[in-house]
C-alpha cells in the first residue's frame, strides 16, 4: 500500500507541474497587469515596479524563479495586498473555509447516502419519487440561486439566522453557508447511491446471498454496501476538494473571509501570485484527495490490490 501511494505521488508530479505551468502562462497572457490603474502611472514608476517584482524578465525566467520558490514553500508576495505574502493570506482564510467545507461535507454524507439507500430500497414507491424529485431540483438549481433564497427565508423574513459575516465559533453564522454548499452535493450523492445500489442488487452474488436465505438487512450491510459506495467515493474526491476550498459564490455572497474571497480579489486585481497560490493550493488538494479515493477502492472492493 505504501509503495503504491508513493508511486501515485510520483506520477502526480508531472500533472501538478502542467497545471502550474498552464495557470502561469494564462495569467501572463491575460490583458492588463497587476499595476494597471485607472490613472496611468509614470513610465519610470511603472518600470521600477516591474523590476522590483521581476516582471521585466522573460516569461520563462519568471517561471523558473516561481518554481524555485514553490520548492521552498514560498508562493511569493501579494502584488496588490501590501505587506502580505500569499502563504499568509491563505493561512488567514483557510480556517474559515475548512470549517464551512468540512461541515458541508459531513452533512452531505450524513444525508445524501441514506436518502439514496432509501430511494433504492423503495424503488418506484413514494419515497423513491420524493427523494429523486428533490435531488433533481438540487442538481438543477445553482448555489447562486439557493444562497439568496435561504438568506431571504431564514435571515430577512424569519430573522432566525444572520445573512452574512463571520464570527469564530458561531454556529448561527455557519448554517446558511453550510446548507448552500451541502445541498447540491446531497442531491448528487442521493442519485449516485440510488443508481449504484440498484445495479449492485441485480448482481449474481446478491442473488446467491438471497438464495442462502440471508435477511435483507444482512445482505445490504455485508455484501451490497461496499460495492455501492465505489462510484460515490469517486465523486467525493473532486466534490470534497470543492467543498474544502470553499465556493467562490458562497463566500462572496455571505461575506466570508475564506480563501475563495482572495481568489476572486486576485483575479479582479490581476494579482498574479495570489491567483497562482490559490491554483497551487487547489491542485494539491485535488491530487491528494484523488489518491485517497484510489486507496479507498482497496478497502471497498477486496478484489483490488495495490501492489
Amino acid at each position: 500500500m505504501l509503495s503504491y501511494a508513493l508511486r501515485r505521488l510520483a506520477a502526480a508530479i508531472p500533472t501538478f507541474l502542467l497545471i502550474v505551468a498552464a495557470a502561469f502562462l494564462l495569467m501572463r497572457a491575460a490583458p492588463g497587469g497587476p499595476f494597471d490603474e485607472e490613472q496611468t502611472l509614470p513610465p519610470e514608476i511603472a518600470a521600477n515596479l516591474q523590476a522590483a517584482y521581476g516582471l521585466d524578465q522573460p516569461v520563462h525566467v519568471q517561471f523558473v524563479r516561481y518554481l524555485g520558490g514553490l520548492l521552498r514553500g514560498d508562493l511569493g508576495p501579494s502584488f496588490r495586498l501590501k505587506d502580505f505574502t500569499v502563504v499568509e493570506l491563505i493561512s488567514r482564510g483557510l480556517p474559515v473555509t475548512l470549517s464551512i467545507g468540512l461541515a458541508a461535507l459531513v452533512l452531505a454524507l450524513a444525508v445524501g447516502i441514506p436518502l439514496g439507500l432509501i430511494a433504492a430500497l423503495r424503488q418506484n414507491g413514494w419515497a423513491d419519487h420524493a427523494v429523486m424529485s428533490v435531488a433533481l431540483a438540487g442538481v438543477a438549481i445553482p448555489n447562486f440561486v439557493v444562497a439568496p433564497v435561504l438568506a431571504l427565508a431564514f435571515g430577512l423574513y424569519l430573522g432566525w439566522l444572520p445573512v452574512g459575516g463571520w464570527e469564530t465559533g458561531s454556529l448561527r453564522h455557519m448554517v446558511l453557508p453550510v446548507l448552500t454548499l451541502a445541498l447540491p452535493v446531497i442531491a448528487y450523492l442521493a442519485r449516485l447511491t440510488r443508481g449504484s445500489l440498484l445495479e449492485v442488487l441485480q448482481s449474481p452474488f446478491i442473488r446467491t446471498a438471497r438464495a442462502k436465505g440471508l435477511a435483507s438487512g444482512v445482505i445490504l450491510r455485508r455484501h451490497a454496501l461496499r460495492p455501492t459506495l465505489m462510484p460515490v467515493v469517486s465523486f467525493l474526491g473532486p466534490a470534497a476538494a470543492g467543498l474544502l476550498t470553499g465556493s467562490l459564490v458562497v463566500e462572496q455572497f455571505f461575506a466570508l473571509p475564506g480563501v475563495g474571497r482572495y481568489f476572486v480579489q486576485g483575479a479582479v486585481n490581476r494579482d498574479y501570485t495570489l491567483v497562482m497560490g490559490m491554483v497551487v493550493f487547489y491542485a494539491t488538494l485535488i491530487l491528494l484527495l484523488n489518491l485517497l479515493v484510489d486507496l479507498a477502492y482497496g478497502w471497498l472492493d477486496p478484489r483490488i490490490r495495490h501492489d
